[in-house]
Protein backbone atom coordinates (compact mmCIF):
# COMPACT_ATOMS: atom_id res chain seq x y z
CA UNK A 1 0.00 0.00 0.00
CA UNK A 2 1.44 3.79 -0.89
CA UNK A 3 2.68 5.67 1.85
CA UNK A 4 0.04 8.15 1.33
CA UNK A 5 -3.05 5.84 0.90
CA UNK A 6 -5.76 5.91 3.29
CA UNK A 7 -6.50 2.26 4.35
CA UNK A 8 -9.95 1.81 4.43
CA UNK A 9 -11.99 -1.19 5.52
CA UNK A 10 -15.75 -2.39 4.76
CA UNK A 11 -18.01 -5.18 5.45
CA UNK A 12 -20.53 -6.62 2.66
CA UNK A 13 -23.34 -7.86 5.62
CA UNK A 14 -26.15 -10.02 3.94
CA UNK A 15 -29.74 -10.67 5.38
CA UNK A 16 -31.28 -13.91 5.02
CA UNK A 17 -33.10 -13.11 2.04
CA UNK A 18 -29.24 -12.01 0.34
CA UNK A 19 -29.96 -8.62 0.34
CA UNK A 20 -26.81 -6.24 1.18
CA UNK A 21 -26.74 -3.57 3.50
CA UNK A 22 -25.82 -0.49 2.32
CA UNK A 23 -25.34 2.99 4.28
CA UNK A 24 -25.66 6.54 2.68
CA UNK A 25 -22.51 8.98 2.88
CA UNK A 26 -23.84 11.84 5.54
CA UNK A 27 -23.65 15.41 3.47
CA UNK A 28 -20.80 17.27 4.13
CA UNK A 29 -18.26 14.11 3.23
CA UNK A 30 -16.11 12.90 0.51
CA UNK A 31 -18.55 11.88 -1.81
CA UNK A 32 -21.97 12.55 -0.22
CA UNK A 33 -24.93 11.23 -1.04
CA UNK A 34 -23.70 8.05 -2.56
CA UNK A 35 -24.24 4.42 -1.42
CA UNK A 36 -21.48 2.25 0.42
CA UNK A 37 -20.41 -0.56 1.99
CA UNK A 38 -20.42 0.30 5.52
CA UNK A 39 -16.88 0.83 7.42
CA UNK A 40 -14.05 3.12 7.84
CA UNK A 41 -10.62 3.99 8.52
CA UNK A 42 -7.91 1.53 10.07
CA UNK A 43 -6.52 3.36 13.15
CA UNK A 44 -2.97 3.77 12.83
CA UNK A 45 -0.93 0.04 13.66
CA UNK A 46 -4.89 -0.77 13.38
CA UNK A 47 -5.39 -4.52 12.17
CA UNK A 48 -7.73 -4.68 9.23
CA UNK A 49 -10.35 -6.92 10.58
CA UNK A 50 -9.75 -5.42 14.71
CA UNK A 51 -10.93 -1.84 12.53
CA UNK A 52 -13.93 -3.21 10.90
CA UNK A 53 -15.25 -4.89 13.69
CA UNK A 54 -14.90 -1.39 15.73
CA UNK A 55 -16.04 0.56 13.11
CA UNK A 56 -19.38 -1.94 12.44
CA UNK A 57 -19.88 -1.09 15.99
CA UNK A 58 -19.58 2.26 16.37
CA UNK A 59 -21.63 2.77 13.05
CA UNK A 60 -24.50 0.06 13.16
CA UNK A 61 -24.48 -1.23 17.10
CA UNK A 62 -23.37 -4.56 15.92
CA UNK A 63 -20.53 -7.02 16.78
CA UNK A 64 -19.16 -8.86 14.33
CA UNK A 65 -18.60 -12.38 14.00
CA UNK A 66 -16.43 -14.49 11.60
CA UNK A 67 -14.83 -12.17 8.57
CA UNK A 68 -13.75 -13.20 5.14
CA UNK A 69 -11.22 -11.04 3.04
CA UNK A 70 -12.91 -10.53 -0.41
CA UNK A 71 -11.23 -7.91 -1.77
CA UNK A 72 -8.44 -5.64 -1.87
CA UNK A 73 -9.27 -2.34 -3.74
CA UNK A 74 -6.59 0.43 -4.71
CA UNK A 75 -8.10 3.50 -5.86
CA UNK A 76 -7.09 7.11 -6.33
CA UNK A 77 -9.49 9.84 -6.47
CA UNK A 78 -8.70 13.23 -7.76
CA UNK A 79 -9.07 13.93 -3.32
CA UNK A 80 -7.08 11.54 -2.31
CA UNK A 81 -5.90 7.73 -2.63
CA UNK A 82 -7.40 4.99 -0.67
CA UNK A 83 -6.54 1.05 -0.11
CA UNK A 84 -10.19 -0.45 0.37
CA UNK A 85 -10.42 -3.93 1.62
CA UNK A 86 -13.46 -5.19 2.29
CA UNK A 87 -14.73 -8.38 4.11
CA UNK A 88 -17.90 -10.87 4.25
CA UNK A 89 -19.18 -10.79 7.84
CA UNK A 90 -20.41 -14.52 7.96
CA UNK A 91 -22.52 -13.45 11.60
CA UNK A 92 -23.04 -10.75 13.88
CA UNK A 93 -24.78 -10.52 17.00
CA UNK A 94 -27.21 -7.09 17.83
CA UNK A 95 -29.78 -5.72 15.75
CA UNK A 96 -28.81 -3.41 12.63
CA UNK A 97 -29.43 0.53 13.43
CA UNK A 98 -28.21 3.75 11.88
CA UNK A 99 -26.11 4.84 15.16
CA UNK A 100 -24.86 8.07 13.38
CA UNK A 101 -28.67 8.65 12.15
CA UNK A 102 -26.97 7.75 8.27
CA UNK A 103 -29.68 6.12 6.16
CA UNK A 104 -29.54 2.14 5.44
CA UNK A 105 -31.09 0.13 3.03
CA UNK A 106 -30.85 -3.54 2.03
CA UNK A 107 -30.36 -4.20 -1.85
CA UNK A 108 -30.57 -7.18 -3.74
CA UNK A 109 -27.51 -7.78 -6.03
CA UNK A 110 -28.46 -7.83 -8.80
CA UNK A 111 -30.20 -4.03 -8.01
CA UNK A 112 -26.67 -2.87 -7.03
CA UNK A 113 -25.66 -1.55 -10.25
CA UNK A 114 -28.58 0.70 -10.64
CA UNK A 115 -27.52 2.85 -7.48
CA UNK A 116 -24.98 5.41 -7.33
CA UNK A 117 -21.73 4.15 -5.30
CA UNK A 118 -18.44 5.34 -4.94
CA UNK A 119 -16.51 3.88 -7.73
CA UNK A 120 -13.64 2.44 -6.00
CA UNK A 121 -16.96 0.03 -4.65
CA UNK A 122 -17.90 -1.31 -8.09
CA UNK A 123 -15.39 -3.86 -8.02
CA UNK A 124 -16.62 -5.10 -4.89
CA UNK A 125 -20.14 -5.21 -6.71
CA UNK A 126 -18.86 -7.40 -9.47
CA UNK A 127 -16.40 -9.47 -7.46
CA UNK A 128 -19.42 -10.63 -5.19
CA UNK A 129 -21.24 -11.46 -8.40
CA UNK A 130 -18.64 -13.93 -9.56
CA UNK A 131 -18.07 -17.31 -8.44
CA UNK A 132 -14.53 -18.57 -7.40
CA UNK A 133 -14.11 -21.06 -10.11
CA UNK A 134 -14.03 -19.81 -13.78
CA UNK A 135 -14.74 -22.36 -16.33
CA UNK A 136 -13.15 -22.15 -19.68
CA UNK A 137 -14.00 -24.52 -22.25
CA UNK A 138 -11.27 -26.73 -24.50
CA UNK A 139 -11.42 -25.82 -28.29
CA UNK A 140 -14.08 -28.49 -29.50
CA UNK A 141 -13.41 -31.20 -31.71
CA UNK A 142 -15.17 -33.91 -32.98
CA UNK A 143 -19.33 -33.85 -32.75
CA UNK A 144 -20.82 -30.63 -31.18
CA UNK A 145 -23.11 -32.98 -29.34
CA UNK A 146 -19.93 -34.33 -27.59
CA UNK A 147 -18.68 -31.26 -26.67
CA UNK A 148 -22.01 -29.88 -25.62
CA UNK A 149 -22.19 -33.18 -23.56
CA UNK A 150 -19.10 -32.23 -21.86
CA UNK A 151 -20.59 -28.71 -21.10
CA UNK A 152 -23.84 -30.14 -19.38
CA UNK A 153 -21.13 -32.25 -16.82
CA UNK A 154 -19.57 -29.35 -15.66
CA UNK A 155 -22.87 -27.14 -15.48
CA UNK A 156 -24.33 -29.98 -13.31
CA UNK A 157 -21.14 -30.11 -11.40
CA UNK A 158 -22.42 -26.53 -10.17
CA UNK A 159 -20.28 -24.32 -12.52
CA UNK A 160 -21.83 -20.87 -12.71
CA UNK A 161 -19.98 -18.78 -15.24
CA UNK A 162 -18.27 -19.99 -18.47
CA UNK A 163 -15.97 -19.08 -20.94
CA UNK A 164 -16.74 -20.62 -24.85
CA UNK A 165 -13.25 -20.43 -25.96
CA UNK A 166 -13.30 -21.28 -29.78
CA UNK A 167 -10.36 -20.36 -32.08
CA UNK A 168 -10.90 -23.06 -34.71
CA UNK A 169 -14.35 -22.93 -35.63
CA UNK A 170 -15.92 -20.84 -38.72
CA UNK A 171 -18.16 -18.12 -37.60
CA UNK A 172 -21.22 -20.48 -38.70
CA UNK A 173 -20.16 -23.32 -36.88
CA UNK A 174 -19.13 -21.26 -33.60
CA UNK A 175 -22.64 -19.17 -34.05
CA UNK A 176 -24.41 -22.84 -33.92
CA UNK A 177 -22.18 -24.05 -30.82
CA UNK A 178 -22.79 -20.82 -28.96
CA UNK A 179 -26.38 -20.62 -29.04
CA UNK A 180 -26.81 -24.37 -27.95
CA UNK A 181 -24.55 -23.62 -24.95
CA UNK A 182 -26.11 -20.77 -24.29
CA UNK A 183 -29.33 -22.68 -24.05
CA UNK A 184 -27.66 -25.23 -21.81
CA UNK A 185 -25.89 -22.22 -19.04
CA UNK A 186 -29.21 -20.30 -18.91
CA UNK A 187 -31.37 -23.43 -17.99
CA UNK A 188 -28.86 -23.87 -15.60
CA UNK A 189 -28.89 -20.49 -14.48
CA UNK A 190 -25.30 -20.05 -15.41
CA UNK A 191 -23.59 -17.19 -17.46
CA UNK A 192 -21.88 -17.47 -20.89
CA UNK A 193 -18.96 -15.06 -22.58
CA UNK A 194 -17.92 -15.52 -25.49
CA UNK A 195 -13.82 -15.33 -26.12
CA UNK A 196 -13.63 -12.93 -28.93
CA UNK A 197 -15.79 -12.63 -31.01
CA UNK A 198 -17.74 -9.21 -30.24
CA UNK A 199 -20.08 -9.44 -32.93
CA UNK A 200 -21.56 -12.83 -32.39
CA UNK A 201 -21.60 -11.41 -28.66
CA UNK A 202 -24.13 -8.73 -29.22
CA UNK A 203 -26.24 -11.11 -32.06
CA UNK A 204 -26.96 -13.81 -29.68
CA UNK A 205 -27.06 -11.19 -26.73
CA UNK A 206 -24.83 -13.55 -24.55
CA UNK A 207 -24.02 -12.45 -20.68
CA UNK A 208 -20.41 -11.16 -21.91
CA UNK A 209 -17.29 -11.26 -23.91
CA UNK A 210 -14.15 -12.42 -22.91
CA UNK A 211 -11.36 -10.16 -24.44
CA UNK A 212 -7.68 -11.53 -25.51
CA UNK A 213 -4.88 -9.93 -24.52
CA UNK A 214 -4.49 -8.82 -28.02
CA UNK A 215 -8.46 -7.91 -28.63
CA UNK A 216 -8.32 -6.15 -25.15
CA UNK A 217 -5.44 -3.66 -27.07
CA UNK A 218 -6.98 -3.46 -29.76
CA UNK A 219 -9.81 -1.62 -28.07
CA UNK A 220 -9.97 2.32 -26.68
CA UNK A 221 -13.35 1.88 -24.63
CA UNK A 222 -15.59 -0.57 -22.69
CA UNK A 223 -17.32 -2.56 -25.56
CA UNK A 224 -20.21 -3.46 -23.94
CA UNK A 225 -22.78 -1.69 -21.65
CA UNK A 226 -22.93 -2.72 -17.99
CA UNK A 227 -25.61 -5.29 -18.21
CA UNK A 228 -23.04 -7.69 -19.88
CA UNK A 229 -19.77 -8.79 -18.44
CA UNK A 230 -16.47 -7.94 -20.01
CA UNK A 231 -13.05 -9.97 -18.34
CA UNK A 232 -9.94 -9.73 -20.45
CA UNK A 233 -6.75 -11.87 -20.42
CA UNK A 234 -3.52 -10.04 -18.72
CA UNK A 235 -0.14 -11.03 -18.45
CA UNK A 236 1.48 -8.14 -17.52
CA UNK A 237 1.03 -4.73 -15.57
CA UNK A 238 0.87 -2.72 -18.95
CA UNK A 239 -2.21 -4.65 -19.97
CA UNK A 240 -3.78 -4.68 -16.35
CA UNK A 241 -3.44 -1.15 -16.43
CA UNK A 242 -5.40 -1.10 -19.74
CA UNK A 243 -8.30 -3.48 -18.86
CA UNK A 244 -8.80 -0.76 -15.81
CA UNK A 245 -8.69 2.26 -18.22
CA UNK A 246 -11.47 0.75 -20.78
CA UNK A 247 -13.64 -0.46 -17.65
CA UNK A 248 -13.59 -4.02 -17.89
CA UNK A 249 -15.32 -6.10 -14.77
CA UNK A 250 -12.45 -8.90 -14.11
CA UNK A 251 -9.36 -10.29 -15.38
CA UNK A 252 -7.69 -13.54 -15.74
CA UNK A 253 -3.95 -13.19 -14.66
CA UNK A 254 -1.28 -15.96 -15.48
CA UNK A 255 0.06 -18.15 -16.37
CA UNK A 256 1.10 -18.73 -12.54
CA UNK A 257 2.28 -21.60 -13.46
CA UNK A 258 3.42 -23.08 -17.02
CA UNK A 259 1.35 -24.62 -18.74
CA UNK A 260 1.08 -26.39 -22.48
CA UNK A 261 -1.49 -24.04 -23.33
CA UNK A 262 0.58 -21.30 -22.98
CA UNK A 263 3.53 -22.81 -24.47
CA UNK A 264 6.14 -20.71 -24.32
CA UNK A 265 4.95 -18.04 -21.98
CA UNK A 266 6.80 -17.18 -19.02
CA UNK A 267 5.52 -18.39 -15.34
CA UNK A 268 4.63 -15.49 -13.38
CA UNK A 269 4.81 -17.38 -10.06
CA UNK A 270 2.94 -16.37 -7.03
CA UNK A 271 5.00 -13.86 -5.53
CA UNK A 272 4.87 -11.82 -9.15
CA UNK A 273 1.29 -12.64 -9.36
CA UNK A 274 0.60 -10.90 -5.63
CA UNK A 275 2.84 -8.14 -6.83
CA UNK A 276 0.55 -7.42 -10.08
CA UNK A 277 -3.01 -8.54 -8.40
CA UNK A 278 -2.54 -6.31 -5.38
CA UNK A 279 -1.64 -3.22 -7.41
CA UNK A 280 -4.89 -3.75 -9.57
CA UNK A 281 -8.54 -2.43 -8.71
CA UNK A 282 -10.10 -5.27 -10.13
CA UNK A 283 -11.01 -8.69 -9.48
CA UNK A 284 -8.31 -10.76 -11.01
CA UNK A 285 -8.30 -14.68 -11.29
CA UNK A 286 -5.19 -16.74 -11.31
CA UNK A 287 -4.63 -18.51 -13.82
CA UNK A 288 -2.27 -21.38 -15.54
CA UNK A 289 -2.07 -24.83 -13.48
CA UNK A 290 -4.90 -24.25 -11.34
CA UNK A 291 -6.95 -26.42 -10.02
CA UNK A 292 -9.97 -26.18 -6.71
CA UNK A 293 -7.25 -27.09 -4.54
CA UNK A 294 -5.19 -23.55 -5.21
CA UNK A 295 -8.20 -21.45 -4.40
CA UNK A 296 -7.14 -20.87 -0.93
CA UNK A 297 -3.50 -19.62 -1.39
CA UNK A 298 -5.19 -17.97 -5.11
CA UNK A 299 -7.36 -16.05 -2.35
CA UNK A 300 -4.68 -15.50 0.33
CA UNK A 301 -2.67 -13.57 -2.19
CA UNK A 302 -5.13 -11.50 -3.28
CA UNK A 303 -7.22 -13.13 -6.11
CA UNK A 304 -10.98 -13.88 -6.24
CA UNK A 305 -10.72 -17.50 -7.35
CA UNK A 306 -9.30 -19.90 -10.30
CA UNK A 307 -9.30 -20.51 -13.67
CA UNK A 308 -8.73 -23.21 -15.83
CA UNK A 309 -9.53 -25.54 -18.60
CA UNK A 310 -8.50 -29.03 -18.24
CA UNK A 311 -9.10 -29.60 -14.53
CA UNK A 312 -12.66 -27.78 -14.35
CA UNK A 313 -13.42 -29.50 -17.81
CA UNK A 314 -12.53 -32.75 -17.32
CA UNK A 315 -14.19 -32.61 -13.38
CA UNK A 316 -17.04 -31.65 -14.42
Amino acid sequence: MPAAAVHVVAGVIADAAGRILLTQRPAGSHLAGLWEFPGGKCEPGEAPADALRRELGEELGIVAGALERLIAIPWTYPEKSIQLEVFRVRDYAGRVHGREGQALRWVALAEMSRLPMPPADRPVVAALRLPECYVITPEPHGAPAEFLAGLARVLAGGASLIQLRCKRLSEAALRTLAVAARRLTHAAGAGLLLNDHLPLVRELELDGVHLSSAALRALDARPLDAAQWVGASCHDPAELAHAVAIGVDFVVLGPVRATASHAGAEALGWTRFAQMCGATPLPVYALGGMTASDLPRARAVGAIGVAGISAFWNAG
